[in-house]
């Protein structure tokens, strides 16, 4: 199974490379860009497919791949 995991700061949180990333698009001639989150991006590639594997892959993405207290995620199954 192949499932990916994007991790981006959570809403509340500021995102000063997301913003100047953001100011950068504007300064390029982009001043339809109104804001930019920048986040992390994984492809994981596990054997098997049960409910167990995606507990677990939960379990480390809540405690290995992301902050919980500034970050969220979202844990997506490729087919």
């Amino acid at each position: 199974m192949k499932v990916n995991v994007i991790v981006k700061p959570k809403e509340a949180v500021l995102d000063p490379q997301g913003n100047a990333v953001r100011d950068a698009m504007r300064h390029l001639g982009m001043p339809e860009v109104k804001s930019v989150r920048i986040g992390k991006f994984m492809e994981i590639d596990v054997e098997g497919d049960d409910v167990d594997l995606e507990k677990k892959l939960h379990g480390l993405c809540r405690d290995l791949l992301s902050n919980p207290v500034i970050e969220d995620y979202e844990l997506r199954k490729k087919s």
